[in-house]
Parts: C-alpha cells; structure tokens; sequence
C-alpha cells in the first residue's frame, strides 16, 4: 500500500493540472463562466422553493436554504459517482503510456467536482447573509469539514466504480438509475420531520448522504455544531468503501489495460 500512495503523491503535479484542466473545460468559451457555478444553483433553488413551499405549507425564506445546500452536496455526488464510471476509459490514452496508479484518475474527477463545490457554496454564504446575516456564529466552521470528508467518501467509492465501468459499460447508465432512487429515499429536497413522522427513520440514520448534510446545515442553517455521530458514520462508510477499493484494486487493476 504505501508503494502504491507514494505513487500517487509522486504524481501530484499531474493529477493537478489534469483536474484544473477539467474545470478550465468545463466553462470554456462561456460567456458568463465561473458565474455559472454560482447562478444556475441560486436559480433551481429560486424555483424548486417556490414550487415546494407552497405544495408543503412551508416558509420559502426556511425552505430556499434548505434546498440549495442539499442540491450542492447532491450535485457533487452524482457528478462524481456518474463520472467516475468512465474514469479509466476517457484516460485511456494517459493509461496506455504511462505507469501512474489508477486511483489518480478518479482523483482528478473528485478534485474538479470539489473545485466547483467551493465555488458554488459561495451562492449558499451569500443567500444565507443577505437574508439573516445575525445567523453567523462560530459553528460555520465546522461546515468546511464537508469538504475533505466528501473526498475521503467519495475517492474511493469512484475508484471502485471506475474499475468496474472499464469492464462494464452499461454502469453509466445503471448509476443514474440508481442515484435516482436514492434522492427519494434521501432528505436532500425534502424535510427529514417527512420520514421520521412517516417512521422511515432508518433512511434517515442509516443514510451517509443525511450525514453528510448534517454536516452542512447544522452550522449554517441552526448555528449548531454537527452531532459526533455524523461524523462516525462518514468516517466509517468512508474507512469501509477504501477496504472495498483496496481489495477491488488489487485484482482489476492489472486487468484494466485489457478492457480499454
């Protein structure tokens, strides 16, 4: 293992500017650019608010926020878990000439997704203090600690489907399907009070996207500190998905090259 990470850290200076590359891409020829990352989730909020506030009886100014972080976070996992099935095949021509460990190339997808993740939580903090700007407090800053969790959760997880997309094709398509099923399972739009007065509790407290949004609205929605229990479970899931990507790792990733 520690060849292998050595490996990676060698090559830092590649991953980089493979996942800056990404983000430059990603706005190309935009008139408006990085102002995107900004607008298009201030905008979907703006909407899915209105819409929502009046279908639940619920106060726009309480709901808007509530809505906007889980989107952010959402949006983040999906964009990652989808990419990341055709990691190792859009490298293929970077794989094929050079001998970089696998794991950089969903490296890269992760650190281009969280790059657009800051930029677009400036759209939460500015909702936030233009609407209730007496809502600052000391617990915010516990809502950074979002950032490397995401990356301990989500690196792995990408490699493990990375490698089974080189294989499989079709897991691009049978994610979408999948994450689809999960955002309705999942308090990212809708109020948790909807599931535990339903008695779903346990798609509430056994689901690591409920903790991971805790992690980022307790601070900034109620100025409260997470609950160590959010933490423990985002470790946890994030210890158990490296097992799996680990193990998976060591079997495929010699097989990679064939599939390619």
């Amino acid at each position: 293992m520690i060849p292998y990470v050595s490996g990676i850290w060698a090559s830092r200076y590649f991953w980089i500017h493979l996942a800056l590359s990404d983000v430059r891409a990603k706005w190309r020829r935009s008139f408006l650019g990085v102002l995107w990352s900004i607008l298009q989730p201030l905008g979907m909020t703006a909407l899915l608010s209105v819409v929502f506030s009046r279908l639940f009886k619920q106060d726009f100014h309480v709901l808007a926020p509530y809505i906007l972080s889980g989107m952010l976070v959402w949006e983040f996992v999906t964009s990652v878990c989808i990419g990341s099935t055709l990691a190792f095949v859009q490298a293929d021509a970077y794989i094929k000439q050079c001998r970089h460990p696998l794991a950089i190339y969903t490296l890269r997808s992760v650190l281009a997704n969280l790059i657009v993740l800051a930029l677009a939580s400036i759209s939460l903090l500015s909702w936030i203090l233009l609407t209730e700007p007496g809502r600052v407090s000391w617990p915010w800053l516990a809502a950074t600690s979002v950032f490397p969790i995401l990356v301990l959760i989500t690196w792995p997880l990408a490699t493990i489907l990375a490698y089974f997309g080189a294989r499989f094709r079709d897991l691009q398509h049978a994610m979408g399907l999948l994450l689809q099923a999960m955002w309705f399972v999942s308090p990212i739009y809708f109020d948790v009070k909807l599931f535990r007065d339903s008695n779903l509790n346990a798609l509430v407290d056994y689901n690591p996207i409920y903790h991971l949004l805790e992690i980022v609205r307790a601070p900034l929605l109620r100025g409260e500190w997470p609950e160590p229990e959010n933490y423990f479970f985002c470790l946890t899931v994030s210890a158990l998905l490296f097992a799996v990507a680990w193990a998976v790792g060591n079997r495929a990733e010699p097989k990679v090259i064939f599939y390619l």
